[in-house]
């Protein structure tokens, strides 16, 4: 059963399109990787948290799906992969490796993924960048996008809902999106560059952004990420509004502690 405090996404999928996406709770981490002095959801491999209790946690996050999770090694770009057209490795078991935080089960660098087949689950790391997930309105395609500020001025939610129209040979698809927790915008504050390569990729960028000071700007990932959906043709979005940073008991925030953990955002069909 599903931690009562993870989040099921409220979007008009398909019944066999299935999503979740962990918060702090329901593991063992401890300390800052904790949740309200107990245990603690920290999948990130890389975030300063105990080996054995990440992979713990993992443990725990697959005895809940159809397969281990197919994670991505995200370079905040927007590269996406198609899983299906990925073998597994032999030795890649719960997709984590103890002691050098490499990723066994890491199908590929990039910074989405989608699957039409059953029971294999699509998934992105966030902590603060935006978590987005797509199908069609038929359920015969899903995809996780991990879109932070650079994916998104790379045009990787774009990407993503191209690839998804290509594997399903219909340029036309409707695609459905739902947009998870980030960073929001009373908290996330950024540069010039920040606006000037927003603007490069999104006509009405600077709509998303809010003067704070000279030079200084508070940014709206979940504005720009509508911008980028729309841009590729996608009206019915979902979600969006839910802030990592101004919420330290649900959420893990990299710009609100630097050393914290993970959260995961996946999605699968089912048969």
């Amino acid at each position: 059963m599903l931690h009562p405090d993870w989040i099921v996404p409220e979007w008009p999928a398909p019944q066999t399109v299935c999503a979740v996406v962990t918060t702090r709770a329901g593991g063992v981490s401890q300390g800052r990787w904790g949740h309200d002095g107990g245990g603690g959801m920290n999948l990130g491999a890389a975030a300063g948290d105990n080996d054995d209790l990440v992979r713990a946690n993992h443990e725990r996050l697959q005895a809940l799906l159809p397969s281990p999770p197919r994670w991505l090694r995200q370079q905040h770009g927007a590269r996406v992969v198609d899983l299906d057209a990925l073998m597994p490795r032999a030795d890649d078991d719960d997709g984590y490796q103890r002691g050098n935080a490499n990723w066994l089960g890491a199908v590929a660098q990039a910074d989405a993924a989608l699957t039409m087949t059953p029971g294999v689950v699509a998934a992105v790391q966030v902590a603060d960048c935006l978590p987005v997930l797509l199908t069609d309105a038929q359920g015969r395609a899903v995809a996780a996008v991990h879109a932070g500020w650079r994916g998104l001025a790379a045009g990787v939610i774009q990407n993503a809902v191209v690839a998804m129209r290509l594997r399903l040979s219909a340029p036309s698809a409707h695609v459905l999106a739902w947009l998870g927790p980030a960073i929001g915008p009373l908290h996330f504050e950024v540069g010039t560059e920040v606006l000037a390569a927003m603007q490069a990729r999104l006509p009405d960028a600077a709509l998303a952004f809010a003067p704070v000071s000279a030079g200084k700007y508070r940014a709206d990932l979940f504005a720009l990420a509508r911008q980028a959906l729309q841009q590729a043709g996608v009206a019915q979005i979902h979600g969006g509004g839910l802030c990592t940073y101004s919420d330290p008991r649900r959420f893990y925030s990299f710009r609100r502690d630097r050393i914290t953990g993970r959260h995961a955002a996946l999605v699968w069909r089912t048969e």
